[in-house]
């Protein structure tokens, strides 16, 4: 099954996880060790995260060592994009109504 990226990442702790392996490739056993769930509940996750390419699995020996995938998290970005400059437009506006009312304002008291 190929999930969405926007469907795994909806979840927090999946949030989490893609966090967590963002800074270093873990176990799922050594990513277990940070919530308060079942190691079960966590590979679940893991596997939603894997399914949809957010996150790669490299055999070492036994363990499995699972890793972000920036590449696909670029997807999410480049989706995102386009609201970012509308934000930041809007944003902009607002500073600069900001900054006239401060203005207007400083003169009245003077």
């Amino acid at each position: 099954m190929r999930r969405d990226v926007f469907q795994a990442i909806a979840d927090p702790t999946r949030r989490a996880i893609l966090g967590l392996l963002a800074l270093q490739a873990m176990t799922p056993n050594a990513l277990a060790e940070h919530f308060n769930t079942s190691r079960q509940a966590v590979s679940n996750h893991i596997k939603i995260l894997s399914e949809c390419s957010l996150v790669k699995q490299e055999q070492a020996g036994r363990e499995i060592y699972y890793h972000f995938n920036p590449g696909k998290m670029k997807e999410v970005d480049n989706w995102l994009a386009p609201f970012r400059k509308l934000w930041n437009s809007r944003f902009d506006q607002l500073d600069e109504l900001l900054q006239s009312v401060e203005t207007k304002s400083k003169k009245r008291k003077s």
